[in-house]
């Protein structure tokens, strides 16, 4: 007993440090995990919300239903498409952004990382607005523009191709600004003895960003890429301010879907096993994600 004494006192301070951290973790993260996936398997609702003895266990019925279910299957390949389309353009356009204006070092360059910057702060609700004046099919900037070429309006959010895309691209507009940080970050810790060293040898602008720039960058890349794809995949506030899911649910992300059942349907067992199959695909994405970095790292 007494050398257990000795060694917490000798290695508390580090354990001290991190419990705050931790006691949070648990209480609002891991705990309602668990509380989330015990209630996936009962038919919860708001009557048994109300009184626990009205909750039954059900198994897995919700997740052999929620795969029958045709908005369900709508929202994961809508999901899909946010993922498949969103992610590459936010990453490509984010490095792309970075590197302009790392070049540049005077108030025009820094008041530009200001404005890339400001979407990725602005309230989603605010957003909204904007957007909605935008993308509205009567009197919006975007038809004006067409009118411009002669071309006819369109339906911005009440197409189910257009609505779509529509909504990809103001996701789009709102990422990039802080992952743009992320690249800028990594670029100005890039030693500049490489780029010395690679015009000694007598490379171009374009042969020092193929194999200087954008090699160094791998690690920053990859973490943006994470992150972005979390993002898409939990695609929610986009859809739900501008089109809630609609028109015919061409808008339904997954993220949506279990909100729409959980809080406007009030059935909490069935938005519980959507919510841990996303968790699940998320988990994927990422491991595979990691995987493909350490193959990489190893060639």
């Amino acid at each position: 007993m007494s050398s257990f004494v000795k060694q917490w006192n000798k290695h508390k301070y580090p354990y001290l440090f991190i419990a705050p951290a931790v006691i949070l973790l648990t209480l609002f993260s891991i705990i309602p995990i668990i509380i989330a996936l015990v209630i996936s398997f009962t038919d919860m609702d708001l009557v048994g919300l109300a009184d626990y003895s009205n909750i039954s266990a059900i198994g897995f019925d919700n997740y052999f239903n929620i795969f029958k279910d045709p908005i369900f299957l709508k929202s994961m390949y809508n999901t899909l498409i946010y993922v498949v389309v969103g992610v590459p353009c936010v990453v490509i356009a984010s490095m792309g952004v970075a590197l302009l204006l790392n070049y540049g070092t005077g108030w025009l360059f820094k008041s530009f990382r200001v404005i890339y910057y400001m979407p990725s702060i602005t309230n989603i609700v605010a957003v909204a607005v904007v957007w909605g004046y935008l993308y509205n099919g009567s009197y919006g900037l975007f038809n004006y523009v067409l009118s411009w070429f002669d071309l006819p309006a369109q339906q911005w959010l009440q197409d189910p191709v257009l609505a779509k895309f529509s909504l990809i691209l103001l996701a789009f507009w709102k990422s990039i600004g802080l992952n743009m940080i992320i690249f800028l970050a990594a670029l100005q810790g890039i030693p500049r003895s490489y780029y010395e060293a690679a015009e000694i040898d007598g490379a171009t602008g374009w042969k020092k960003l193929r194999y200087i720039t954008v090699p160094l960058l791998g690690f920053a890349t990859f973490f943006v890429t994470i992150t972005t794809l979390i993002g898409w995949i939990q695609f929610f506030e986009e859809p739900l301010v501008m089109t809630k899911g609609g028109p015919l649910n061409a808008t339904m992300s997954m993220a949506l879907f279990i909100y729409n059942n959980g809080f406007q349907l009030s059935k909490f067992g069935y938005a519980a096993s959507g919510s841990f199959i996303l968790f699940i695909i998320i988990i994927i994405a990422t491991l595979i994600q990691f995987a493909v970095k350490k193959k990489e790292v190893e060639y």
